[in-house]
């Protein structure tokens, strides 16, 4: 029997029922269905010379697989020859979905343990930024998360942040501890003595009004470090 990829000149629509990605979504799941045939399903259509699959395979290879092509910014994506508006905007919208559905997952609805409960969360939407942004996850009494918010970007190396302004918010919002997280687009997870410098500063203005400075979190493309488990907090 021949293979999908031997049929891409007549399109998907002449493979065989099970061998088409949104009729195997259907039928069987979409865990049964490979992370090109998913792209493929969002893209609809190929571009001339290639089905979809084919495309969506070559896409996930441009940009290092599904968490490189999903965290693609639009300008990144307008580069790729046959990613015109149409098929830009359903990358953009179902990254988007997923971020979301993922802070949902935690606002109000879980005790914060630890970094992990927040780390799928964070990574999806800070690991792969180009610049670096600063943010304050607030949570109440027990722990629960009431607000994630960013509040400060900056160049890549650097951010400016205000400590008055995260003491202000958290009042606004009647948090009784914060999580401070920022990314590393370098992808170097060693705190910087800016770093360092920084989360002096925050947790000296927390302890001077009795708010608990949990954890503060830097994220990057290899992963993450917690201050809290080095002790730096």
């Amino acid at each position: 029997m021949k293979q999908p990829n031997e049929k891409k000149d007549k399109g998907i629509k002449n493979w065989p029922k099970s061998e088409r990605p949104r009729e195997l979504l259907l039928e069987k799941g979409p865990e049964f269905v490979s992370d090109a045939g998913l792209v493929a399903i969002l893209l609809r259509i190929g571009i001339k010379g290639k089905d979809a699959v084919s495309f969506g395979r070559e896409l996930l290879h441009h940009f290092g697989g599904l968490r490189g092509l999903l965290n693609a910014n639009k300008k990144e994506l307008e580069k790729i020859k046959g990613l015109g508006p149409a098929k830009v905007s359903q990358l953009l919208a179902a990254t988007e979905i997923a971020k979301r559905q993922l802070k949902e997952q935690i606002l109000g609805k879980t005790t914060i343990h630890g970094p992990e409960d927040l780390i799928e969360y964070l990574s999806m939407s800070m690991a792969n930024l180009k610049e670096e942004v600063f943010k304050v996850v607030y949570l109440n009494s027990a722990n629960v998360v009431i607000a994630v918010e960013d509040l400060f970007k900056g160049t890549i190396d650097q951010s400016a942040v205000y400590p008055r302004e995260i003491i202000k918010r958290a009042f606004e919002l009647n948090a009784s501890g914060l999580i401070f997280v920022h990314n590393h687009p370098s992808g170097d997870l060693k705190p910087s003595k800016d770093d360092l410098s920084l989360n002096r500063k925050l947790i000296d203005a927390c302890r001077v009004v009795n708010l608990t400075p949990l954890d503060h979190l830097i994220i990057s493309q290899s992963g993450y470090i917690s201050f809290k488990n080095k002790l730096l907090i």
